[in-house]
């Protein structure tokens, strides 16, 4: 906040509270995951579109780097910690900027961030890739 010539406290009164703060944070973080998808889709094979959206979801790259990626996958755990009175505006923010399919494939990244093992992590993506483009393929 120092290079921005913020305060800590003229940055928190652009907030009611903590849970809008991090609501916002939230909704900020699924814009730049939605932003990052259209990209790589508009980018994608004709008819390639959904298997490189599920590439670069389930890519290393994405797992390796938590904190640049998508925040359902990042803050689920979190988010089952704050008051419930929050959890259905999570709710409507992740229902607005994604599908169903992130839903399982974020849960997929979780896991894959508790093998330690490179290989294994990679062998563990690979094989979830497949899952999810043969899933959405039927």
């Amino acid at each position: 906040m120092r290079d921005l010539r913020l305060t800590h406290g003229g940055f928190y009164r652009h907030f009611r509270s903590k849970e809008e703060l991090f609501v916002a944070a939230f909704e900020q973080g699924l814009k730049q995951l939605a932003h990052y998808a259209d990209s790589a889709v508009r980018h994608a094979p004709k008819g390639g579109e959904l298997k490189t959206l599920i590439d670069y979801y389930l890519s290393l790259e994405h797992c390796d780097h938590p904190a640049d990626g998508c925040p359902v996958a990042a803050l689920t755990t979190e988010i089952g910690r704050r008051p419930a009175k929050v959890h259905g505006t999570f709710l409507n923010l992740f229902i607005k900027h994604t599908g169903s399919t992130f839903s399982g494939m974020a849960g997929t990244l979780n896991v894959a961030r508790l093998i330690a093992d490179t290989g294994q992590r990679k062998k563990f993506l690979e094989d979830a890739r497949k899952f999810y483009f043969d899933a959405v393929k039927q």
